[in-house]
């Protein structure tokens, strides 16, 4: 159900001529920066304007009594790091764009009403949860630190909510991967502000059919190609997917028909049928283990891998992560989709996701966070890098 806010709203957000300016003003409030950045549209491939005022917010940052900030930007991809000669460094990434809008623009703050919707205060908007309150808990723990216990770097990325090779946290993982060194890092995904370690892999199949064309009032002269891929669906409806333990935490498997094409013409038998299959693989498999199952698993068919992305394990053996779970409290969770914590594994670089926001609203037309769960993700973050 979409939710229409305006009979509760409290306050909108419209930005000013100076969007730099516009965001530093919340650098203190965590919720109201998340609005703020919201009202600065930044679907994917529009992010220029978001990166240009996200630098100068951070130069604003670099300038004030915390310690100072090395930027350094490839595209609409900034990284600003601090080199205060600690042992150890911790990045934290966050992507500016968001998907298309959806009437859901401007946001506001609000409080909704149903089942489905928090008691307290949220932000409604494009972005709200993905991931705009992640970036904004970034800007405010920037903006808050003094003494962090470790070396910190800050990554915000663009063109992360389409196609993988535009990615600009990838393309600086090729071409300056000393950009996004470190010994781990927390990429502030939607989790509910709790942490959800590692993710599955993610991979594209199209598995196609072949027949022989023929007038379909003389069907019986082909050999038609839709009807012979019953047979891959019958396998994919007859398969069960499980849940795989890795490092402590149960990452569920999926197997599933996400398209199907085919015919010529309505008096056509047609020759070719193509069925798009999208596996979920628990992160103790490679990406070429994962293409070896489906080979297998679709034997006598043609099988051609469109996309794949590998996994990544969680990395919560490591104490400095284990410090990070310690400071929350709370028992980690496995990340059932694909993010760029991945990126960060394929660098040796241990990753958790962890930001505000219930995912289950992500990409939806009434996307939202709670107020309350930007401002206690960004203690939390806080907390942690100052090693309090």
């Amino acid at each position: 159900m979409t939710v229409d806010p305006s009979a509760e709203t409290e306050s909108a957000f419209a930005p000013t001529d100076e969007l730099g300016g516009y965001l530093s003003g919340a650098l203190d409030d965590p919720a109201e920066l998340t609005g703020r950045l919201c009202a600065i549209e930044s679907v994917s491939g529009n992010e220029t304007a978001l990166a240009d005022a996200v630098v100068e917010v951070l130069e604003t940052i670099s300038a004030g009594p915390g310690p100072d900030l090395e930027i350094l930007r490839d595209g609409d991809t900034i990284v600003a790091r601090t080199d205060l000669g600690r042992t150890e460094r911790i990045v934290v990434a966050g992507h500016l764009d968001t998907v298309p809008v959806e009437q859901n623009l401007p946001p506001v703050r609000t409080r909704m009403t149903g089942q489905d919707y928090p008691a307290d205060e949220v932000i409604w908007g494009r972005g709200a949860c993905d991931m705009k309150a992640g970036v904004a808990m970034q800007l405010v723990t920037a903006a808050a630190l003094r003494e962090p216990g470790r070396d910190v770097s800050w990554a915000f990325y663009d063109h992360e909510e389409v196609d993988a090779s535009l990615n600009g946290l990838g393309r600086v993982a090729r071409n300056h991967p000393d950009w996004l060194a470190g010994d781990f890092a927390i990429l502030g995904e939607p989790s509910n502000a709790t942490v959800e370690g590692g993710c599955n892999g993610t991979m594209r199949v199209d598995v196609t059919t072949t027949g022989v064309r023929a007038h379909s009032a003389r069907a019986f002269m082909g050999v038609n190609a839709i009807h012979a891929a019953a047979e891959v669906l019958s396998r994919l409806a007859a398969h069960e997917t499980g849940s795989v333990t890795v490092d402590g935490l149960d990452y569920q498997e999926s197997l599933s028909a996400v398209n199907i094409s085919g015919g010529v013409a309505g008096n056509v038998v047609p020759d070719e049928c193509r069925v798009s299959v999208n596996y979920r693989f628990a992160p103790n498999k490679s990406a070429a283990e994962a293409e070896e199952f489906l080979r297998e698993f679709f034997t006598g068919f043609d099988v051609v891998v469109t996309d794949a992305a590998e996994g990544a394990r969680p990395g919560l053996d490591r104490p400095i992560a284990q410090e990070f779970i310690d400071t929350l409290g709370l028992s980690p969770a496995p990340k059932l989709g694909w993010t760029d914590v991945s990126r960060f594994s394929s660098l040796g670089v241990p990753a958790v996701n962890f930001g505000p926001g219930n995912p289950l609203f992500a990409h939806k037309s009434d996307e939202h966070v709670s107020v309350a769960e930007v401002e206690r993700a960004a203690r939390t973050l806080r907390s942690y890098l100052e090693g309090r």
